[in-house]
């Protein structure tokens, strides 16, 4: 959903040469026009705009899968029209979907007996996913309280303040209370210890991310379930854990199967991962996947049957493409465990080249993990005379799309440029972007100091104004006044429309 805010206050119509041949009269840019226009004119229009849009295989601050192969674009295409809905006029594609479940569902070493079905579905991304959860979280929750006599009108749920935006969505949109851990110097994900502590008899569950949007980082899930296992002992509470695995879910299998943080866990009761990630599928699928029939309340499973035969149905959204679901099924089958395992390797092996390049600058502080989502996040040592944003700025240039951002509460002072590698980002590219990134570093040292040198100036002014009674401001303290004044200017310039 894209929030109606115009680029432009003027009605002011939309040119283009080539369809010029077609078009004798200027089109408005905010109302439909009165008559139609040719269809290649109309292609062409459009086409000339999105012109202007980056490159996507040279966006390296989304997650989002950017390449697949031809043979699944066609499978795509030929899929289009398909309202993956209509599950009784569609049959093998509610099939194909149910068998992804049941993939990735053994993927996260589900408790599953011989020929028992997984329960879970696909969804719009991990967003949905996430959603679904949480509410099935709340209602076994408030169905609990209600058989022991006590308020169930104040939930809450414990998480880490990197939590991705979509859990304060859920939150408000569904009145939950958030608590958040808050972050610290040097440890940017939720620490498993005060997450525990948080934890009150109206905590629905605790969220831990496997894969940190930041620093791309795992939490400590293990930690985390016995830290719980153990209040639950004392308490008599059963608090459960769900995991985030947006982003990790399609890692940690093939590169870190040792790894204990999903079903092995027996607090971890649902796990969404997205598909359109690491899964290797566009924009557009993700996956819930719960423990057991258990934990996903029947109350919540709607039934219809005005399409043909009864479907039971759990989302938020009704009609979608099936194209996604197909594509997820084809990546899983043409991969397998060999290719997927594969694939993170060599991204995990790019990741390494790209940080290797950025050490040897020595201008760089690494703040991403070697271990966790395949992704380099990095800070400047010296920040005095220019900025994160700046560089981000800057390799613009070059056709880099790089994001600067700050951390959340209470590290907030920390400012990070997080590159993530994807599939289709290579070697090459990798160490063309450290050439790119030393050139901007060099065109920026041949500058002055933008927002720096204004905040100095400030402060020698306000020195002089209170002579030697004024105490001069601390390293960090000036930081931290730099990183706010670049919000500010990165929010006052881009003004773009708001996506959900």
């Amino acid at each position: 959903m894209v929030l109606s805010k115009t680029a432009s206050n003027t009605d002011v119509s939309i040119h283009s040469t080539f369809a010029s041949r077609y078009v004798c009269n200027s089109l408005p840019r905010f109302q439909m026009p009165e008559n139609s226009i040719p269809k290649e004119a109309a292609y062409q229009i459009i086409n000339d705009e999105l012109m202007l849009d980056g490159n996507p295989r040279l966006n390296l601050a989304s997650f989002v899968t950017t390449w697949m192969e031809p043979e699944c674009d066609k499978l795509i295409m030929d899929a289009i029209n398909k309202n993956y809905v209509d599950m009784d006029e569609y049959p093998v594609t509610t099939e194909l979907q149910n068998r992804c479940v049941n993939m990735i569902a053994h993927l996260f070493n589900a408790p599953l007996g011989v020929g028992e079905a997984a329960v879970g579905v696909g969804t719009v991304g991990s967003s949905e996913a996430i959603m679904l959860a949480g509410l099935a979280f709340k209602r076994r929750w408030q169905n609990k309280m209600k058989q022991l006599g006590k308020p169930f009108d104040k939930p809450n749920i414990v998480t880490g303040a990197n939590v991705q935006v979509c859990w304060e969505k859920f939150a408000r949109y569904f009145e939950v209370e958030l608590k958040e851990v808050k972050l610290r110097d040097g440890y940017y994900v939720m620490d498993p210890e005060k997450a525990a502590e948080m934890v009150d008899e109206n905590t629905i569950c605790v969220a831990a991310i496997l894969g940190s949007t930041l620093n791309g980082e795992f939490e400590d899930v293990k930690r985390l379930n016995d830290l719980l296992v153990e209040k639950n002992k004392q308490t008599g509470w059963d608090t459960p854990i769900h995991v985030d695995a947006a982003s990790g879910g399609f890692i940690a299998p093939f590169l870190y199967p040792e790894l204990e943080w999903d079903f092995r866990l027996p607090l971890v009761k649902s796990i969404n991962v997205s598909g359109h990630k690491y899964g290797l599928v566009y924009a557009g699928i993700g996956w819930a996947i719960w423990r057991s029939k258990e934990d996903l309340p029947e109350e919540l499973i709607f039934h219809i049957n005005y399409l043909g035969a009864d479907q039971p149905t759990f989302t938020l959204n009704f009609s979608k493409g099936s194209s996604q679901v197909i594509a997820q099924y084809y990546q899983l089958i043409r991969l397998g465990n060999e290719g997927y395992r594969n694939i993170m390797e060599n991204c995990q092996e790019n990741a390494m080249v790209l940080k290797e390049g950025l050490e040897k600058t020595g201008r760089f502080n690494i703040v991403s993990k070697d271990k966790g989502v395949p992704l380099v996040a990095f800070s400047l040592k010296d920040s005095s005379r220019h900025t994160e944003f700046e560089i981000s700025e800057m390799l613009r240039r070059y056709g880099w799309i790089v994001p600067a951002y700050t951390m959340p509460a209470d590290a907030q002072h920390v400012t990070v440029l997080r590159v993530v590698v994807r599939e289709d980002f290579s070697r090459t590219l990798a160490e063309r972007l450290v050439m790119d990134i030393q050139k901007v570093l060099h065109e920026l040292d041949t500058l002055p100091a933008r927002v720096t040198a204004k905040l100095t100036a400030a402060v020698e002014v306000e020195e002089n104004h209170y002579h030697a009674t004024t105490i001069k401001k601390t390293a960090i303290e000036l930081q931290r006044e730099i990183t706010a004044t670049w919000r500010k200017f990165v929010a006052d310039k881009k003004r773009t429309n708001g996506v959900c």
